[in-house]
């Protein structure tokens, strides 16, 4: 019976050991799955929200190309190339020397989506404005066109406010790559995610020091302290980490973890943005691609690994240099460099540059319009998280000039007229003719900072920019109105809802009696403007202004007709950008092309044109707006730009000169300018005075066409005599040659009148005009 109950016993004792080591199996293998799910998850979905980039359009280079070379140092600058005194010292991507009109240039490679450019080295030369020669350095060869990396115009972080550049490990460096496992570990080739000699030890010395001081963690643990655990230092946080650590070495090659922890690795602090990865470091501290760094640039990056804040080489050098020649010694000894490499690379000053924060656009108000046309197709998040390259309109070099003229101009015209010089403010788009791409914007004096964009938000009345669409419906009926139709400017007395009545002045507080079509909107005449307004009717107006751009549902009054209506400068552009076209609509754009991080093209923004207006009818009033740049109420514009670049434009002001406008166009640009005040009171400005002077400076600034207007197929010519707006002989003292929309000429003839006008009344202007620019 003993020997039974002893028996038994030791059967129970087995079973339950058996039975405790099954069961520690299962809670161990229960344990290890929860883990061993969480890194499947992460790792098979998304491992990082990437910010979407946004970038300038790239600075194309050609021989005869139109570039001074101040604007293209700017430009270099904005780019983040570092200039070199030497042309011998430009040695590497990013870098460039000048020498007067000569520059020395090697290029940095670009992933532009459709297609991938090497680095190649060049020599430019600039005589007279424009490229005169362009050549290859070296075993680099050039093509007829030569295009640069764009600037970063900036980039929607996401909510983490982390910022990467992954880089593939067929793309790593691999000097790069064997100096980071020599200094965190060497044995990355050979453990299963955890060093156990190394766990040990350190066990022994926080059991000695009883707490977590020394850490033993291989490259995998980092990885999974990073991706999902806590930096605090407890025994449970250890023990997870080797389970996570085991799970990435079960499930996933070395190169995928060593991967996965280069673009993890947190390596600075740029403003509010976590600078993480290698990819991102190299740029950050050394302004060039990871592929072009050097074993003393590199050394300092793996050096900041132990502490990215305390060895932050921008704050504190000498212990960035003395950590960086610790890495620096390894590798020697490691036998990545030789002796004389390593001392070479030791007496190597730190090279880290002073760049700009990356957290901060150079060109907010711009990112501001990306992003509002953004959102209309994508949801927030996307844009914060998928790592989107956004490839713009923006012209960096129309964009400098634009907030030149303003900071400049501002103040200037804030002085002359006794106010305050930081009282004024101005919004400013300036788009290409040919395809409404919107190649500058700015929304305010302190164009750099965030805030108000008067470009976008600023909805002002916009005065006598609304004549032209006034002038545009008249032409549009020929059997009525053509440029010399006779036109009543005098008193006008329209009754009002509240019973009394209005009555428009002009500017100069005169009537002007009977007058031709064309002298009342070259010299902005009020009275007789609204006369032909009413004439037509209030809806063919606003229908008018509908066909050039205009989508707001307004009401239309009789003061509508004098600029009582409210746009910001982006609609106004929009509307003119029509008349600029010839009469066809194309909606203004910002975004060229949407890329994925891996090149695939997530939307293209193609050019769209519809035709809205009637061709001769926009030809007929764009002669009109030349004509009142030559000699009407912009005729000043001739003291800051040449009249051979035939400029048509518009100026604007509202009562009590509470806002000045200024809208014109030249052969391949157009731009809008408003000047007012945020209080909303007067500025005491006129267009011409004020937002023509900003639009001069800004035009005068960056490569312009002269505006050469070709008549359609449904305009005819016929000479008129001034006097009577009747046909004539062209010998005849008062002929004049003038445009009609065909089967609109005037059909009665008169033989050669009197000069029957005062000198200083003729219309001379309009003949000179005519026979400069028409013929």
């Amino acid at each position: 019976m003993v020997t039974n109950k002893k028996y038994k016993s030791k059967s129970l004792i087995s079973i339950l050991f058996v039975a405790g080591l099954v069961g520690a199996g299962i809670a161990f293998y229960a344990y290890f799955s929860g883990f061993n799910r969480v890194v499947l998850e992460k790792f098979e979905g998304r491992l990082w929200e990437l910010p979407a980039r946004v970038y300038a359009r790239p600075l194309a280079l050609y021989p005869g190309m139109m570039l001074g070379a101040d604007m293209l140092e700017k430009e270099l600058a904005l780019m983040a190339y570092q200039k070199t005194f030497l042309a011998e010292d430009v040695d590497i991507p990013g870098k460039y020397s000048r020498a007067g009109n000569r520059f020395e240039l090697f290029c940095r490679p670009f992933d532009f989506g459709e297609k991938k450019t090497g680095s190649r080295r060049l020599q430019i030369k600039i005589e007279e404005g424009r490229i005169a020669a362009l050549k290859g350095r070296g075993n680099f060869t050039v093509d007829e066109m030569v295009r640069l990396d764009p600037v970063l115009v900036g980039s929607f972080y996401p909510v983490s406010k982390e910022d990467r550049i992954l880089v593939e490990m067929d793309n790593f460096p691999e000097l790069l790559a064997k100096t980071i496992l020599c200094v965190e570990d060497r044995a990355f080739y050979t453990h299963h995610g955890v060093e156990p000699r190394a766990i040990l030890r350190a066990m022994l010395i926080n059991l000695k020091n009883r707490e977590m001081t020394q850490g033993a963690s291989t490259i995998t643990q980092q990885l999974a302290r990073n991706f999902f655990l806590t930096k605090e230092k407890t025994w449970t946080r250890k023990l997870n980490e080797l389970f996570m650590a085991a799970a990435l070495e079960l499930n996933y090659t070395k190169k995928e973890i060593l991967e996965a922890y280069v673009n993890e690795v947190y390596l600075g602090q740029d403003g509010n943005l976590a600078v993480h990865g290698f990819g991102l470091a190299s740029v950050f501290y050394f302004g060039k691609s990871i592929k072009d760094l050097q074993a003393n640039e590199m050394a300092l990056l793996v050096g900041l690994l132990k502490g990215p804040s305390y060895y932050n080489p921008r704050k504190y050098p000498e212990r960035a240099i003395k950590r960086r020649n610790t890495v620096l010694r390894a590798m020697v000894v490691q036998g990545l460099l030789s002796e004389s490499q390593g001392e070479k690379a030791m007496a190597t000053p730190l090279g880290v540059i002073e760049k700009p924060s990356r957290a901060n656009s150079p060109f907010p108000a711009y990112l501001d319009l990306v992003k509002r046309q953004l959102l209309k197709e994508y949801r927030e998040e996307d844009l914060r998280s998928m790592g989107l390259r956004i490839f713009t309109a923006l012209d960096p070099q129309v964009q400098m000039a634009a907030e030149q003229a303003v900071e400049t101009q501002l103040p200037k015209l804030a002085l002359k007229k006794g106010l305050k010089k930081e009282t004024l403010e101005a919004g400013v788009v300036v788009t290409s003719t040919g395809s409404n791409e919107i190649q500058a914007l700015v929304g305010g004096k302190t164009s750099h900072y965030r805030g108000f964009n008067r470009a976008l938000d600023a909805r002002r009345p916009i005065g006598s920019l609304i004549k032209p669409a006034i002038y545009l419906t008249a032409l549009g009926h020929p059997d009525a109105y053509t440029l010399v139709t006779r036109v009543e400017d005098g008193p006008v007395r329209l009754p009002t809802t509240d019973g009394g009545h209005w009555v428009p002045r002009n500017f100069d507080r005169k009537y002007h009696g009977d007058i031709p079509l064309y002298l009342a909107l070259v010299n902005s005449y009020n009275a007789s403007t609204v006369k032909i307004g009413m004439d037509l009717g209030l809806d063919q107006v606003l229908d008018t202004l509908g066909k050039m751009g205009f989508q707001k549902k307004v009401t239309m009054y009789p003061s509508s007709l004098l600029g009582s209506l409210e746009m910001s400068p982006l609609e106004v552009a929009q509307i003119y950008q029509t008349l600029a076209s010839g009469g066809f609509y194309s909606p203004a754009r910002s975004i060229r092309t949407i890329y994925r991080p891996h090149g695939e093209v997530v939307q293209r923004y193609p050019l769209t044109i519809e035709q809205h207006l009637d061709p001769g009818a926009v030809f007929l009033l764009n002669k009109m707006l030349q004509a009142v740049v030559m000699e009407g109420t912009a005729k000043s514009l001739e003291k800051i730009l040449p009249r051979s670049l035939g400029v048509a434009g518009k100026t604007g002001s509202t009562n009590n000169l509470k806002d000045s406008w200024f809208t014109g166009f030249t052969g391949n640009r157009l731009a809008v300018v408003w000047v007012g005040r945020d209080d909303n009171k007067s500025c005491k400005l006129t267009g011409s005075a004020g937002a023509m002077q900003v639009f001069g400076h800004l035009m005068g600034q960056i490569p312009n066409q002269p505006l050469a207007l070709v008549p359609p197929a449904n305009v005819e010519w016929a000479v008129i005599d001034s006097a009577t707006g009747r046909r004539t002989d062209e010998s005849c003292p008062n002929a004049m040659a003038v445009p009609f929309i065909r089967g609109s000429v005037p059909t009665e003839f008169v033989p050669c009148t009197p000069r029957t006008l005062k000198e200083k009344e003729k219309p001379r202007y309009l003949i000179d005009w005519l026979r400069e620019f028409i013929k």
